[in-house]
């Protein structure tokens, strides 16, 4: 995996999309343009403290599509979607990395490590080639070429 970047229009989308959120109390986790088959998307997802539901995206959507017609800042046609970042978010920036230091992740793995896949552990620390992990009390350091994501970890019981 690599730490991704925002694109020129994610950019553009973002400074649309900020004071709407600021004024709504949300956090922006991330913002996609991404092709899948043969569409466009434009995804963007938003956080608060106390999670999102329906009717925050509902209260998202509306003021930013407005803008959106107005402004007109991509040519062709996409699909736009507000959504909540999510319990299990992926960390794929470096400002998600930074937000995340000190929580529980699971880093999924390309190839099998000890008969697994899958890390779990606090994430120490990241840099451009590498996280640490504190896992069962150690460090371990998992380079990023190995990893396929790193996602927040949830533990969910089921009775």
């Amino acid at each position: 995996m690599k730490i991704k970047k925002y694109g020129n229009t994610e950019l553009k989308i973002k400074e649309m999309a900020q004071p709407i959120a600021d004024e709504l109390g949300y956090d922006i986790w991330d913002i996609q343009y991404v092709k899948e088959g043969a569409e466009w998307y434009l995804r963007v997802f938003i956080d608060k403290e106390d999670g999102i539901d329906i009717d925050d995206c509902e209260a998202m959507t509306r003021p930013l599509n407005e803008k959106l017609d107005e402004l007109d800042p991509i040519k062709g046609g996409y699909i736009f979607e507000v959504g909540s970042a999510g319990l299990e978010r992926e960390l794929v920036r470096e400002e998600h990395f930074k937000a995340c230091t000190g929580l529980e992740v699971r880093a999924h793995l390309f190839m099998n490590v000890n008969g697994s896949r899958d890390i779990i552990g606090t994430l120490a620390s990241y840099s451009k080639e590498s996280v640490k992990l504190v896992t069962d009390g150690e460090e371990k350091e998992i380079p990023l070429s190995d990893i396929a994501y790193i996602r927040l970890y949830e533990e969910f019981e089921f009775d």
